[in-house]
């Protein structure tokens, strides 16, 4: 008998989950529905994730944050979900700041990161996408313009989340004007906005209804002043800096977390057909089995691929567009999904044969 490899998860891991998921049982199906049917903000529930640190995994320990990595962080949001709970209410809180600890000054880090770790400050805004910019994040037209010791900012953001549950706001805006640089990528610069300062004094915030109770907003800056200290690293390289910060939120995505999970259950049902293939055993349903987890998870694989880079997914430079045609081919050569399902369900699962 061929033994079948394992993903095991450390003590400290599974304790991780073990603990995450207690907390999550003191707010059952009813709490959320509840939540949902007022179209409210699961205000207690993110209380209780706060205080028991969960929110400020991923800021070092010298900042009075838990230090996880970004694994365990991901497993916090796993535990929340898989509970029936809505991660989405609070998982910016924990990956946002990112921009800030990898980018910031010490004095900034110093300053803020403690408040956020405690939860005694929230950042949980992320302001980066326009109505007429779409996917293209380098044609944003924020503007913030320098003026002595501030900025001034004037422009428009859209679907921006749980800014009414936020006090800081991460902000990219153009610095340099498009037409000034020589690649679009440069220019756009990131800030940390106080929004308490900023509402009512030049911004305006606007709930946008959707289908998903996600807390969604429309904003509007008009002169809205922002400190010359507010600003994260150096002017003009904010575009790196805020793909960042998107990296972490994407592999915390649980589209990316679902299609990384089939990638890793086909790579085992391959593994385990290939070696039964070299014991010279016999290993037609895991050879099957493997062609199919494989073909699906690498489509699947593809398109969040394709969603997550958005306009840049079509361009042929970045190998998306191409990567996404050529998986689809796997679903039906060299052999089709349907052929290796009836094979399993006849010589696996005795079912009476359908072709």
């Amino acid at each position: 008998m061929i033994d079948t490899p394992v993903l095991t998860e450390t003590p400290v891991q599974v304790a991780l989950r073990t603990r995450v998921r207690e907390l999550c049982a003191k707010y059952p199906d009813e709490y959320w529905r509840k939540v949902d049917r007022e179209r409210a903000y699961p205000e207690e529930f993110v209380n209780a994730l706060t205080d028991a640190g969960y929110l400020a995994a991923l800021i070092p320990e010298e900042y009075g944050g838990a230090g996880l990595s970004l694994l365990e962080s991901s497993m916090v949001l796993e535990e929340v979900n898989r509970s029936g709970g809505n991660a989405g209410a609070a998982h910016a809180q924990m990956y946002t700041m990112g921009t800030l600890l990898r980018h910031g000054s010490e004095e900034q880090k110093k300053k803020y990161l403690p408040k956020i770790a405690s939860g005694e400050l929230r950042l949980q805004a992320f302001g980066v996408t326009e109505p007429d910019a779409g996917s293209d994040t380098t044609r944003l037209k924020t503007r913030a313009v320098r003026q002595g010791d501030k900025y001034i900012i004037n422009g428009q953001k859209v679907f921006i989340s749980r800014v009414q549950h936020s006090d800081l706001m991460i902000l990219l805006a153009r610095t340099t004007p498009l037409d000034q640089v020589k690649k679009r990528s440069e220019g756009l610069s990131v800030f940390l906005v106080d929004l308490h300062q900023a509402i009512g004094n030049g911004l305006t915030v606007t709930p946008i209804r959707t289908m998903m109770n996600h807390e969604t907003n429309e904003l509007f800056f008009q002169d809205v002043e922002v400190p010359a200290e507010n600003l994260i690293g150096e002017e003009g390289k904010g575009f790196r800096y805020i793909l960042d910060g998107m990296n972490a939120e994407r592999i915390l995505a649980f589209p990316i977390a679902q299609a990384y999970t089939h990638v890793r259950a086909a790579d085992l049902m391959r593994q385990d057909a290939a070696r039964r293939f070299d014991a010279g055993q016999a290993c037609g349903p895991e050879a099957n089995m493997a062609k199919h987890l494989a073909a699906e998870a690498s489509w699947e694989a593809a398109n969040v691929a394709l969603q997550t880079h958005g306009g840049y997914g079509f361009a042929e430079e970045y190998d998306i567009e191409r990567k996404f045609r050529e998986t689809r081919l796997y679903l039906v050569a060299p052999l089709s999904t349907n052929l290796i399902l009836s094979y399993v369900a006849e010589h696996v699962l005795g079912l009476p044969r359908s072709y």
